[in-house]
C-alpha cells in the first residue's frame, strides 16, 4: 500500500511538472507576440482546468484519462498553422491595406536625402563665423527632370550646398528655383541616374483631420528616421518675420514627431505617396508640427524649376486680426467672426477698392488692438472666419489681377465692394 501511494505521488509530480511546462511555454509565446489567436487562448484554459483537477484529485482516482488530455494538448499547441504558433513569430504593424510600416518604409528610404550647407556670417571684429546648416529632402521626378525637393529656409543664404542619398554617396547641389512665401525651393545635382528613386506627389486636397501621415527625415542628424502621426487641423497659417510678415497660406498641421533636421522632409500618405513637406515646429510644443500641403508644391514646381521663382500670390494689401467676442463688444457689433482690418497699405488694392483700417486702439485683455476698420466676414460669397481662411482661400481660388467680391460689415452695414487683386510684393517693398 505505501508503494502504491509512492507511485501515485510520483505520477502526480510528473504531471504537474509537464502542466507546468505547457503554461510556461503558452506564457512565454504571449510575451513575445501582440496578438494572441483564440484557439491558444482556449488551449491555456484547458491547462488551467486540468492543472486544478489534478491538485483536487483524490488519492484513489485514476489519474490516465487526465495524462491523456494533458499530451493531446501538447500536440495540439505543437499542429497550430503558422498564423496561430506563437513561439517563433515577430509582431508586424500592419496598415489599412494590408501594408506594414516597415516595408513601406523600405519602398521609400532610397528617396530622401540629407541636405547640408553652410551660412557665412561676417563680423566687425574678425574673420567670418561658419555655421553649417542640416536637413532633409526628397527626389522627385519633374516629367523626366530628376530634383530634389526641400524648404526654402533650409538652403536660403547656404553656400557649399550639398546632398547625400540613405547609402552615403553625396553630390554637390544647385538651388534651381526657389519661394520664401511658400517655404519651398528646389534642387539639382550630378548624381548619375541610378541614385534616383523618386516618389509620387499627390493632391493634399482630400486630406481629412485624423488621416494617418508619415514624416521622414533626419532630426539631429539621425538619416532616415520615421514617425508617424495624425492630421490634427487643416487650413492653418504660418507667419514669419523673414517674409515681410506674410502669411504661409493652407498650412498642414500634425502629431507626427518632427524635430529639428525634418525640415524639408516628405510628409506621406498611408500609401507611401507626399502629401506635403514637413517645414516647422512650434517650441515647447508636444506633438505639434506643420507641412507645406503638396497642392503648393504642384502648383509651384514647374515654375520653380523653369523660372528660378513662383510670382503668382495675390496681394490684398490689408494687415488685420481675428475677430471675437472680447473685440466685437468693444466695437458694439454683434459679428463674433471674420477679419478685421487694422490698417491698409497706402496704394494697395485694399486701399483701392475703399477698404478702411482701423480708427482706434483699445486694451483687450494683454493685448492692444486696432478697432473700427471694416470686418471681412466673406469672398465671392465663401464665409471667411479667420485668418486661416482668408490666406487658404486667396491664395487656393485666386491669382494677381482677379477681381474678387469681398463682402464687410462698417459700422454694423453690409457691403460688398470688388476688389482687384494685386500681386505680393518682396518683402523689402511691402
Amino acid at each position: 500500500m505505501e508503494n502504491s501511494q509512492k507511485q501515485r505521488i510520483t505520477r502526480f509530480s510528473a504531471v504537474l511538472i509537464a502542466v507546468a511546462v505547457l503554461v510556461s511555454a503558452v506564457t512565454a509565446g504571449l510575451l513575445g507576440y501582440s496578438i494572441v489567436s483564440k484557439q491558444v487562448t482556449d488551449l491555456q484554459n484547458q491547462v488551467s482546468t486540468l492543472q486544478e483537477q489534478l491538485a483536487n484529485l483524490p488519492p484513489t482516482q485514476n489519474i490516465t484519462d487526465l495524462q491523456n488530455q494533458v499530451s493531446t494538448l501538447q500536440e495540439q499547441l505543437a499542429n497550430l498553422p503558422p498564423t496561430q504558433n506563437i513561439t517563433d513569430q515577430n509582431t508586424t504593424y500592419v496598415l489599412g491595406d494590408n501594408t506594414s510600416l516597415s516595408e513601406l518604409y523600405e519602398e521609400i528610404k532610397d528617396s530622401l536625402v540629407v541636405i547640408r550647407g553652410v551660412i557665412e556670417q561676417t563680423t566687425f571684429w574678425g574673420p567670418p563665423i561658419y555655421t553649417q546648416v542640416q536637413a532633409s529632402g526628397f527626389v522627385y521626378n519633374l516629367t523626366g527632370q530628376m530634383v530634389i525637393l526641400t524648404n526654402y529656409h533650409v538652403v536660403n543664404n547656404a553656400i557649399n550646398i550639398t546632398v547625400t542619398f540613405i547609402n552615403g554617396n553625396g553630390y554637390a547641389a544647385t538651388v534651381l528655383g526657389s519661394d520664401l512665401y511658400a517655404d519651398l525651393a528646389v534642387l539639382s545635382t550630378d548624381a548619375p541616374e541610378s541614385e534616383y528613386n523618386p516618389l509620387e506627389i499627390v493632391s493634399s486636397s482630400t486630406l481629412k483631420v485624423g488621416d494617418p501621415v508619415i514624416a521622414i527625415g533626419n532630426p539631429f542628424g539621425l538619416a532616415g528616421t520615421m514617425t508617424t502621426g495624425i492630421v490634427s487641423a487643416l487650413g492653418r497659417t504660418l507667419t514669419a518675420e523673414t517674409i515681410g510678415g506674410y502669411a504661409i497660406a493652407n498650412i498642414i498641421q500634425i502629431t507626427a514627431p518632427i524635430n529639428p533636421g525634418n525640415s524639408g522632409g516628405p510628409l506621406l500618405n498611408y500609401q507611401g505617396q507626399v502629401v506635403g513637406i514637413t517645414t516647422a515646429i512650434v517650441a515647447n510644443s508636444q506633438g505639434l508640427g506643420f507641412a507645406i500641403p503638396s497642392t503648393t508644391i504642384l502648383r509651384e514646381i514647374e515654375s520653380l524649376v523653369t523660372e528660378g521663382s513662383y510670382t503668382q500670390h495675390p496681394w490684398l494689401g490689408a494687415a488685420g486680426i481675428d475677430m471675437t467676442y472680447e473685440i466685437a463688444t468693444a466695437m458694439n457689433t454683434n459679428i463674433t467672426y471674420g477679419w478685421l482690418i487694422a490698417q491698409v497699405v497706402n496704394e494697395g488694392p485694399a486701399d483701392q477698392a475703399g477698404l478702411q483700417g482701423g480708427t482706434q486702439q483699445v486694451q483687450i485683455a494683454e493685448n492692444w488692438v486696432t478697432i473700427g476698420g471694416d470686418i471681412i466676414i466673406a469672398i465671392n460669397e465663401t464665409r471667411i472666419t479667420s485668418m486661416d481662411d482668408l490666406s487658404t482661400y486667396l491664395e487656393d481660388y485666386t491669382l494677381p489681377g482677379q477681381t474678387i467680391s469681398v463682402t464687410i460689415v462698417r459700422n454694423n452695414q453690409t457691403i460688398t465692394p470688388a476688389v482687384e487683386l494685386g500681386t505680393r510684393p518682396p518683402p523689402s517693398q511691402s
